[in-house]
């Protein structure tokens, strides 16, 4: 089957189950990512303060380095499917949690009712959330300089990483208590977290935009000498008119 030369916008169904498939038979294994690892992974890449080459990034998807695929034809169906995903996360960014279109959601797990209560659901599944939040900190750990900088710089943008450490440790420490236990996340609080990443993602994104627009600096025209004529028409110079006092 021939593969399209252009890697499609997003994923569909069967695109993303089969993605998942080769993530877990030959990521997973060697400490690479899973679905919901690489989504939070490219989408910290698609807010990134600088863009990540390919190069740099995809070696990560894998644990390592990329696989060897058995024929070309195998690798360029990867590449697809990867790169779809990729075009799905940075279409995503672009919109907020009341604008994104479902086949832009975030692709991690829930539970099939995530109103059950947490006593009506198995450990494994109140994780909600961790894999993508673990995946995400990788690809910031790619530009931790600078993404360092716009956290120095920007107390919402600490607000969001708290967030997503949440999701990723399961706990929070106390700031006025460093010293005390720390406070194991809920479920529930899990599920409000991931509920507003589409819109943490679009905050992250505007000011990745705003960040990179080239500023035009207001120039003034230069005002005439002291004793050359006022521009004004007066007949009278500069000095003895609009540029006295």
């Amino acid at each position: 089957m021939s593969v399209p030369t252009t890697p499609p916008p997003y994923l569909d169904d069967a695109q993303i189950e089969r993605l998942a498939e080769l993530l877990e038979q030959r990521a997973v294994p060697f400490k690479g990512f899973n679905l919901e690892a690489l989504d939070g992974f490219l989408s910290a890449l698609a807010v990134s303060p600088s863009p990540v080459a390919q190069g740099e990034w995809e070696p990560a998807v894998w644990g390592g380095k990329p696989p060897r695929w058995g024929d070309a034809e195998e690798a360029a169906q990867v590449q697809h499917l990867l790169m779809g995903h990729w075009n799905m996360c940075a279409a995503r960014v672009r919109h907020d949690d009341e604008s994104l279109p479902d086949h832009l959601a975030p692709l991690l797990w829930l539970p099939e009712d995530p109103e059950e209560g947490e006593d009506a659901l198995d450990e494994s599944e109140l994780d909600v959330g961790h894999d993508w939040a673990l995946g995400f900190f990788t690809a910031v750990m790619l530009r931790e300089a600078e993404w360092d900088k716009w956290l120095d710089e920007h107390e919402w943008i600490e607000e969001i990483f708290d967030q997503l450490d949440r999701l990723a440790s399961g706990e929070v420490v106390d700031p006025d208590n460093p010293d005390a236990p720390p406070t194991p996340v809920g479920y529930q609080e899990r599920l409000s977290i991931v509920s507003s990443l589409p819109s943490m993602l679009a905050d992250l994104n505007h000011h990745r935009v705003d960040a990179l627009t080239p500023r035009t600096p207001i120039r003034r025209d230069a005002a005439p000498g002291r004793n050359e004529p006022c521009p004004c028409g007066s007949g009278k110079k500069y000095k003895k008119c609009c540029g006295a006092g």
